[in-house]
């Protein structure tokens, strides 16, 4: 299923994505919240990931990163966790708030997700910033919830969206 948005579009990640998005991984500014991705890891945990869906996020027919979520099938905890990156040439140009609005869309409107979460580094502010445009609401901070780049623990922002408040 491709789904498109105003300025992006999102189609499943192939195989034939995974070098692409292993440099969008390996740049420093996208690398500190993502470390340790190679190609090989893409393809194993993104494009190939047991319980994630995996899209590459285009612009302009050029993949500028990729955006994923992981399903709860629950009927009685229906909810999707989500994550993207970009690439940093393509930050601050809202093709992020698109890719995110767009996969909360379908989440909300045909997987039938009541509740999305996304957990970003508590001071990763652009993606805050992001995340909050499209309606996301913070509810709390998860203590030492994930490795960062130099292998510390760092704090992670609970952030969740409900379906009737998806702007």
């Amino acid at each position: 299923m491709t789904l498109h948005g105003t300025a992006v579009t999102l189609r499943p990640a192939t195989e034939d994505d995974a070098a692409t998005l292993a440099s969008v991984l390996a740049t420093p500014e996208v690398g500190q919240w993502w470390a340790g991705y190679d190609a090989e890891r893409v393809r194993t945990e993104l494009v190939h990931g047991r319980d994630t869906t995996c899209f590459a996020v285009e612009h302009e027919g050029q993949v500028i990163g990729a955006i994923l979520y992981v399903e709860e099938p629950s009927p009685d905890h229906r909810h999707a966790s989500m994550d993207v990156f970009l690439h940093p040439a393509w930050h601050g140009k809202g093709l992020g708030t698109d890719a995110i609005r767009t996969l909360a869309r379908h989440l909300v409107h045909d997987r039938g997700h009541h509740r999305l979460a996304i957990d970003p580094a508590v001071d990763n502010e652009p993606a805050i910033r992001a995340y909050e445009r499209v309606g996301f609401r913070r509810v709390g901070v998860m203590r030492e919830y994930e490795r960062n780049a130099e292998g510390r623990w760092q704090d992670c922002l609970l952030m969740e969206l409900l379906g009737r408040d998806l702007t």
